[in-house]
Formats: C-alpha cells, sequence, structure tokens
C-alpha cells in the first residue's frame, strides 16, 4: 500500500511538473507573437543610472516570472546567460533559463519533502541538486552544437577556398555557405555576411563568429582570414592548409579517446558502484541505511562520502581528459 501511494505522488508530481513547464512554454510564446503583431510591448519607467547617469528603458518579460527577471537584472546575468543561450541554439532569454531552475528547486524539495522521510535541511540539499538541471540541458545542447559545427567546419572552409578560386568574394562565399551546409554552420555564417552586408566591418563581424562559437578552429580561421586582410597572400590555399590540420587534429583526437576509453569506463564504474550499493541497502536492510538520514553524524558521514565521491569522480575524470 505504501509503495502504491508513493507511485501515485510521484506520478501527480510529474504531470504537474509537465502541466507547469507546458503552461508557461505556451503563455511565453503566445506573448510574443502578440507583441509582434500589435507593436505594443509593457515598458518599465525610466531609470537613472547612479554611475553614467544615462536613462534606460527596461522591457519587462510577459507571461515570464518577474521575479527571475530581477535576477538577472541584480546580478547582471543578462549578457553571459544570453550568450550562453545562443551557443547552445536556444531561443530563450535570462529571465527563462533562470525561472526554470527555481521550479526546479521546488519540485525536488516538494519531493524529497512529501516523499522521501529525511529532514527538511535535506530537502533543500535535493532541491539544490535539481535547480541546475535546466543549465545542465543547457549546456549539454551547447556541447552537442559545437561537436556538430566542428565535424562540418573542415568541408565548409574548402567550400570558401573552392568558391574563392571560382572568382566569388569573400563575403559572398560567406552566403553560400548558407544555401549548401546544414546547421549550426550554416545559420552561424548567415548571421556572419547578413552582419557585414549591413554595415558591420568584417573583421568585426569574424570576430562576433568566434564569441559566439567558442572553439579553437573557429580562432584559427578568423586569425587566418584577419592576417591575410592585413599582409597579403592566397587566402585559398591557407584555408585548405588549416583544413588539413584540423583534420589530423580530429584523426589524433580519436586514437586519444580510444586509448583512455578504459580510463573513463573504470571511473564511470567506480562512481556507480556507491550508489548501486546504497540503493540495494535501501531495499535490503532500510534500517541500516535510516541512519544516514535519522542520525547527525549519519548526516555528516553522507555528506563527506557524496563529497569525496565527486572529488574522486573528477579527478579521474580530468587524468583521462586529454586536450588538443
Amino acid at each position: 500500500m505504501a509503495f502504491l501511494t508513493v507511485a501515485i505522488l510521484i506520478w501527480l508530481l510529474a504531470v504537474g511538473a509537465w502541466f507547469l513547464v507546458s503552461k508557461y512554454f505556451k503563455s511565453s510564446d503566445a506573448d510574443k507573437i502578440k507583441q509582434r503583431l500589435t507593436g505594443i510591448g509593457k515598458v518599465k519607467t525610466k531609470s537613472k543610472d547612479s554611475k553614467s547617469g544615462e536613462q534606460s528603458i527596461i522591457h519587462t518579460v510577459q507571461g515570464g516570472n518577474k521575479f527571475a527577471q530581477l535576477v538577472v537584472e541584480k546580478y547582471q546575468l543578462g549578457p553571459k546567460m544570453q550568450l550562453l543561450l545562443e551557443q547552445a541554439g536556444l531561443r530563450w532569454s535570462p529571465a527563462r533559463l533562470v525561472h526554470l531552475s527555481i521550479m526546479a528547486f521546488g519540485m525536488g524539495f516538494v519531493f524529497g519533502w512529501v516523499v522521501l522521510p529525511i529532514p527538511m535541511a535535506l530537502d533543500l540539499l535535493i532541491g539544490l541538486a535539481i535547480a541546475p538541471a535546466p543549465f545542465v540541458y543547457v549546456f549539454y545542447q551547447r556541447k552537442g552544437r559545437l561537436k556538430k559545427f566542428e565535424a562540418i567546419f573542415p568541408e565548409t572552409l574548402e567550400f570558401i577556398s573552392r568558391s574563392m578560386r571560382a572568382g566569388h568574394a569573400f563575403s559572398v562565399s560567406l552566403e553560400m555557405i548558407y544555401r549548401e551546409f546544414a546547421e549550426p554552420v550554416s545559420g552561424e555564417f548567415r548571421r556572419t555576411f547578413e552582419e557585414h552586408n549591413l554595415g558591420l566591418p568584417i573583421e568585426v563581424a569574424l570576430q562576433s563568429l568566434a564569441k559566439r562559437v567558442p572553439s579553437l578552429d573557429v580562432h584559427f580561421f578568423v586569425s587566418a582570414v584577419l592576417l591575410q586582410k592585413r599582409t597579403g597572400g592566397n587566402l585559398a590555399e591557407i584555408l585548405d592548409k588549416l583544413a588539413y590540420v584540423i583534420r589530423e587534429r580530429f584523426k589524433l583526437r580519436g586514437r586519444i579517446r580510444a586509448v583512455s576509453a578504459h580510463g573513463r569506463m573504470t571511473a564511470t564504474s567506480l562512481s556507480c558502484i556507491p550508489i548501486a550499493v546504497a540503493v540495494l541497502m535501501f531495499y535490503t536492510n532500510p534500517e541500516y541505511v535510516k541512519f544516514f538520514f535519522t542520525d547527525d553524524v549519519g548526516h555528516i558521514m553522507l555528506g563527506v562520502g557524496i563529497g569525496l565521491q565527486v572529488i574522486g569522480y573528477l579527478v579521474m575524470k580530468k587524468i583521462v581528459n586529454i586536450e588538443v
């Protein structure tokens, strides 16, 4: 009976969380569409900056969380978080990301308070552990998008080289990438071309590209183009050689990953063994496990154990993570 009650509570929490998240996204998107169609948006009154003395109009986020927007404005997280979201390819606002993190914290706290028989301090720890979940998702999307970009980038450089040999200008070659390649390469180079086409110098547009795509290969590309523009030379030949170097780096990186695969598997296995043992002990001898949740000494032992486990995993990951 107790197991059935717990299962029903978990199901209700999952359904409630899904309903809140879906309602938030729908309301936010609907408000954006309405604002674009009508051209009317909510604005706050002008506020004077005590340092610069300039007047600014701060637009509120319609359909979002005002508290999240206040947090973003107070700690000046907007530019950094917006850059992170652009690198991940997500059309979110910084306030939405903070709002989702607050919702994840509430869900974790409610789950620990309703389902698990643990003190409220541990409920807060569970909430704090789940709160970074939206940021983890953004970093995961950013990492996957960057890998996809790096996989297509050598072919992109060769395409620019062939296009320039055929007589096209460098800026025209950037525009042609949008029609010949898939995302995320096409979108990033299309944005670079549009920025240059609207009057931004090509140097600034390429530096913005390197900022949006934090890849060493892109930095090499931008440095090569800017250096050729100042000193002269055959840019098509430079891009061909750069594409060759990038491909060789990919081959070397693949060999290193194959050699270090055993170390990564060992790190994962050693990190998962304590979790598996804790789950088995919870079902076979729950009275023994409750010591870690009900006794003060158990709380200290649990915290120290988790901390040492995390430190050990990070150390093993650092050992097998070889940069090329």
